[in-house]
């Protein structure tokens, strides 16, 4: 008895020591605007920096195919416009998030006015990630999670390697597509339609 009062004393003592440490220091999405990390790409995930290699070849084909089909398609109906890869959006704050995916579309009616320099403080309305080599599947739902989160309707995750496509919606189904299958925008791009094949 006497043993058991001085072990939970003990533990006490150090989550009050614990505690009192400073937290690290958290990052803002206008610091990350400000930084300057010299052939890298970055994100802001809950506050914390995160820094990648830059995109293999197959990456960056892969991703302007994508950024390519969608651009004419939407330029074509005048639906929205169609942004690059690595263009930033903070979709939360205190802590800040900040994701970049690969190629995203803004419907027209929800394009920023005036258009911002920075990060748009909105969620685009359809978002591709290309899945580099190396990528752990945790952190790739991870990023789904909080585009949806943040109030995409649609998310496209492209695995160059094993030629095949994710698509997750908003109201939490998913459907995976083979190269030799259809994709469409549904009613988030639409109209547009096309082979899994023709991004790979």
């Amino acid at each position: 008895m006497i043993r058991r009062r001085h072990y939970v004393l003990a533990m006490s003592t150090e989550r009050n020591y614990l505690g009192t440490m400073s937290p690290p220091d958290l990052m803002t999405a206008e610091e990350l605007l400000a930084l300057n990390v010299p052939d890298k790409r970055t994100e802001l995930v809950r506050g914390r920096l995160v820094v990648r290699e830059p995109a293999g070849y197959l990456h960056g084909r892969v991703a302007a195919e994508v950024g390519r089909a969608l651009a004419e398609h939407v330029n074509a109906n005048d639906l929205g416009v169609v942004l690059a890869a690595e263009t930033g959006f903070t979709l939360a704050r205190g802590p800040d998030t900040v994701r970049a995916p690969d190629a995203a579309f803004i419907a027209k009616q929800n394009i920023p006015d005036p258009e911002p320099e920075g990060f748009a403080e909105i969620a685009p309305d359809l978002v591709v990630e290309v899945l580099s080599p190396d990528e752990r599947p945790g952190a790739v739902l991870s990023k789904v999670g909080d585009w949806l989160e943040a109030g995409v309707q649609l998310v496209w995750v492209i695995d160059p390697k094993r030629r095949i496509l994710h698509a997750y919606r908003a109201d939490g189904t998913e459907s995976l597509l083979s190269e030799s299958d259809y994709i469409d925008g549904e009613n988030v791009v639409p109209g547009f339609r096309t082979e899994v094949t023709t991004f790979l």
